[in-house]
């Protein structure tokens, strides 16, 4: 397999992902690229960010009924999703750990490890409808 081409906006997108937390979507970054970047496409950003997540090197999230988010810390974390305004937010657990454990014990193959998503009310949304 031949190595991988260097790609001016698949690092612009692994730059503007690293160190947030925020896990921007899709169009998040476009916005964001397009300040540098005026004809980087969304196509682009798209297919950028699907080598980068097949490649390991970002985290893609799923909210389930709203669009991908992503992810530049590739590290055992988990993260809690809020079902009302479907903001992704890092979870930190060492608890989360003993699922991994606990699983292993009851299965067969190798578990290499895991990554669990949370759902409920954010704290900003618990806070709009107890007001309410």
């Amino acid at each position: 397999m031949s190595a991988l081409k260097y790609s001016r906006q698949r690092e612009s997108i692994k730059t503007f992902l690293s160190g947030r937390t925020d896990h921007p979507t899709a169009e998040v970054i476009y916005t964001a690229l397009r300040e540098d970047q005026p004809h980087i496409s969304l196509g682009t950003v798209y297919r950028n960010l699907s080598l980068l997540t097949q490649l390991g090197e970002i985290r893609k999230i799923s909210t389930g009924d709203g669009p991908e988010h992503y992810d530049g810390d590739t590290t055992l974390h988990h993260h809690f999703i809020c079902k009302n305004c479907h903001r992704v937010m890092d979870l930190w657990s060492k608890d989360a750990d003993r699922l991994v454990e606990a699983a292993a014990k009851s299965f067969h193959g190798q578990i290499e490890g895991c990554c669990v998503n949370f759902y409920g009310l954010c704290e900003d949304c618990l806070k709009k409808f107890d007001a309410s």
